[in-house]
């Protein structure tokens, strides 16, 4: 098992940012050896789930079965694909269920009538938990010890010269999330992106997954887009809601 710890962070050494890497630039960001990076990528390589340029390693596209069994497991694009259409057809705008993995929030489905901007997200997605809507709802969803844990290690990083760093003013955010049912960013994960993100929960009326809708600053503004299509979250967040109560085993990924 201890292996296995090691292949999985050999695998998420990589990223948008990071998609060719050195075996020195993966031994770094993974914390082992370079002895041991190099026995995990001759093996994941083997396995067909990297490859190499020169120096480089690169990931292949069969990593993509590793979160497609997630997302065949509950098959939650196909429960809340209908749900994400109807809601991005009536804000011309994109719409996308996000859960909490770790400091980071994950896009688990998502769907958009048009290209807003250069930070456009997909499937498989992921952003900082605290410089978005979605991963604001998802925090508060957390109990006590959870949230208390996340403050010790997540990494506030200022992504925008707007984006909150402060634990103190992100936990009166967070908390102010808890309270209203509900999170706006504007211009904190990215210059021009507009969010707002409403709660799903599932049978035990616990948060499992955070839904979104996203707009670009220059179409609305933060007041507007709450006024605009808070009520509209609300009911698709229901829906949702009940369509994810048909799948009781959800709630072991509670965020409580």
């Amino acid at each position: 098992m201890g292996g296995l710890a090691k292949g999985l962070a050999v695998i998420r050494a990589f990223g948008r940012d990071h998609a060719a890497l050195s075996l020195s630039d993966i031994a770094r960001s993974a914390g082992m050896p370079a002895a041991t990076a190099r026995r995990c990528l001759l093996t994941l390589e083997e396995l067909g789930y990297v490859t190499r340029n020169g120096r480089n390693f690169l990931l292949r596209p069969k990593v993509l079965e590793l979160g497609a069994a997630y997302l065949e497991s509950i098959d939650i694009e196909q429960l809340t694909r209908t749900h994400l259409e109807e809601l991005a057809r009536e804000t011309s705008d994109s719409a996308a269920l996000c859960v909490l993995d770790g400091a980071e929030i994950a896009y688990v489905a998502r769907t958009s009538v048009r290209t807003l901007l250069r930070l456009e997200a997909h499937v498989g997605s992921r952003f900082p938990a605290h410089a978005t809507s979605t991963g604001r709802v998802l925090l508060a969803g957390l109990g006590p010890e959870r949230l208390q844990h996340y403050f010790d290690t997540a990494r506030f990083e200022p992504l925008t010269a707007n984006t909150v760093i402060d634990p103190l003013k992100l936990r009166a955010l967070i908390e102010e999330a808890r309270r209203s049912g509900y999170s706006a960013v504007e211009d904190e994960l990215a210059y021009g992106v507009i969010a707002l993100a409403v709660p799903v929960f599932d049978h035990r009326s616990q948060v499992v997954a955070a839904l979104n809708s996203s707009s670009h600053s220059g179409r609305t503004t933060r007041t507007r887009l709450v006024r605009g299509r808070l009520t509209m979250l609300q009911q698709v967040s229901r829906r949702i809601s009940a369509d994810l109560a048909a799948v009781p085993w959800l709630s072991l990924s509670a965020q409580n």
